[in-house]
Order: C-alpha cells, then structure tokens, then sequence
C-alpha cells in the first residue's frame, strides 16, 4: 500500500435497530472535516473562486449511460409546475453557464445525484469537486490535480500514460485502429463474459474497467489521456502523433479506484448539439427514454464559453484514500440505507 494512504479507519458495527447512527465514525467526519478545509485552502492561494449552482434543474445531462433521480411537480412561484425536475448528475452545466458569464476560475464542492448506483465505492448521493481553469488545456490541469494530491494526500507525483499506450502495454494492439473483432476475442480471453455487441466502445470500456483498470496506480497515481475520439463526450479532439483522431480528456486512477475524470472542454456549440443528437441517438438504440438538451447552456454556448479545461473529482473517494477506508460508507454521516 503507498505511503500517502492512510491506515484503516474502522467503524463499529451497528444492529439493525440502530440505522438512526453514522455509518462514519466521528472521527472520521473529523478527518473529513480537516481535509474539506485543506482543500478550499488549496483553491484560496489560487484565487479560484468557490461557486455554487442548483442541484435541482429542468434538465440533466443526456449521457445515455445516465440513470438520473427525479422530482416531479415541484413548488415553483406558489404554484405547481406540472413539470419534471432533475437532481444534478453534476454541476457542469450550471457552472459552463457561470464561466460563459465571466466568472473567471470557479470551483464547486456539492453534491450529485445518481440512479441505480450503490457499492463499495458508490452512494446514490455522493460529494463532488469540480473546478475550471480558463486558459489551461487538459495537461495543465492535470499538473494542477498533482499539486492538490500533493497537497491533500501526501502523495508522490502521478505519471502519465496514453489510452494507445495503456493498450499496447497490456495487449499488444493500438485501441484506436484495432478491429472489433480483435477486441472481442482479447475480452473474451480475459474475462469469463457471455456479451455481444458490435459497438467497439463497448469492448474498449470492458478490457479496460475489468482487465486494465484494476491494475492502475498502486505504485503513484497515474493519469490516463487522450480516449478513443468516439468516447470524447464534451472534450475537444485532436490528432496524436500516429494520426489518430483523440478526444482530449483524461482520468486519474489511484489504487485501482477512478478518481477524476476530465476534459479540455469543447467550446463549439454547433458541435456540442450534434454530440448531444448522438446522445439522443443511442439512447433509442438502447431503448432508454429520451433527454431534453439543456437550453440555458446551449444558448451559454452560443454566447461564448472560454477556452478552458475542467475536471470532476469524487470527493467521498479521494477522502477514502486519504483514510484508507474501503468502503464509501464509512467517510459518508449517513449512507442511503441510513437515511
């Protein structure tokens, strides 16, 4: 285990009868506390501005891998609307309307919101850091996440390595080019799976979270970058340096576990609705109900976003890292079964 974790916190087990206590211990919401402090610290000596934006919206991210929790006919003006709200995935959109504004840097401690997510490592409502860095492009925001892990973990300078890279190293193939077909029988080789799909991504996403993912920084943090452009979401693409087509975003993995996930942002509002038709597109493929586009941000878009990079940290994890806690429950005063 590396020397920034810390050592295990234990939680006393609780009966059935007690689900009215903590599934964290006090001390370790003491803990949490300090390194919440250390952390807007971390952004006051870089005059990033702290910001906060609804968690309840009229519309959510239209990820089709999204499941979204809901709030029918809320209360608007003393009246009911009639209308179906949305508690935030992310606070994304609302903070891409604040940098169109002019807000300058800004982050964001909150919660979010997601269906059907609950384990070790997921809580429906869980806590997010997310920041945004007009001027800087996705390697330099990488550069910042170093310094904050530094900072808040102790820990020793993370590496960086390339989607294409990653695949090669492991399975001896370039991701990027490689067929279908070459995907399926590594994933098949690896892995006892009775799936089939004839989406690449689909493959791509399964090597890498069952065969890859669980090997990922156990020795230092270690950054991935540059995905597969048909896994781009709201970043930039480019061209690496074999020619091909990259979307310029990363993730950062810490023993094993995903702990951010970010983008140089994508600023080109026609572009960004084509992505979000795609969205529309795969959502009827998987028979999943349609989303609305988020008007307030296209029409930010429209106005202007800067060019900026951004990035989404799971906070209830880096604090589990920090801690050395295993389970998300125990850094959490009250896990969902508890509240």
């Amino acid at each position: 285990m590396p020397s920034f974790i810390g050592p295990p916190v234990v939680t006393p087990p609780f009966m059935t009868d007690d689900l009215w206590r903590p599934s964290a211990a006090l001390q370790t919401l003491k803990q949490r506390a300090v390194l919440m402090a250390s952390l807007r610290q971390f952004f006051a000596e870089r005059d990033v501005l702290e910001v906060e934006t609804p968690l309840l919206a009229r519309f959510g991210v239209t990820d089709p891998y999204m499941d979204l929790l809901t709030a029918d006919n809320p209360l608007l003006g003393g009246q009911v609307r009639g209308e179906r709200y949305y508690l935030q995935s992310s606070p994304e959109y609302a903070m891409k309307r604040l940098l169109a504004a002019g807000s300058g840097p800004i982050y964001q401690i909150c919660k979010a919101f997601r269906a059907g997510e609950q384990g070790s490592r997921h809580n429906p409502e869980f806590s997010m850091l997310e920041w945004y860095r007009p001027g800087f492009d996705h390697h330099q925001l990488m550069a910042e996440i170093a310094e904050l892990l530094v900072a808040v973990l102790d820990s020793p300078e993370p590496k960086k390595i390339s989607y294409g890279e990653l695949f090669e190293q492991h399975f001896s193939i370039d991701p990027h080019c490689a067929a279908i077909e070459t995907l399926e029988l590594l994933a098949r080789q690896h892995l006892d799976i009775q799936m089939a799909s004839d989406n690449r991504d689909d493959w791509l996403n399964l090597l890498i979270a069952e065969v890859i993912e669980p090997t990922l920084g156990f020795d230092v943090p270690t950054f991935i970058y540059d995905y597969p452009a048909s896994q781009a979401a709201l970043a930039k693409l480019s061209v690496d340096q074999h020619g091909c087509s990259v979307a310029q975003r990363f993730e950062l993995y810490i023993n094993g576990i995903e702990l951010a996930n970010g983008y140089y942002e994508l600023t080109d509002s026609a572009e960004h609705e084509r992505r979000i038709q795609l969205d529309q597109q795969q959502r009827v493929t998987m028979v999943r109900p349609p989303m609305a586009a988020d008007e307030h941000l296209l029409a930010a878009l429209e106005s202007g976003l800067p060019d900026c990079a951004g990035v989404a940290l799971g906070l209830d994890r880096l604090i589990m890292l920090a801690l050395g806690c295993e389970h998300i429950e125990q850094v959490l005063s009250f896990s969902v079964d508890r509240a």
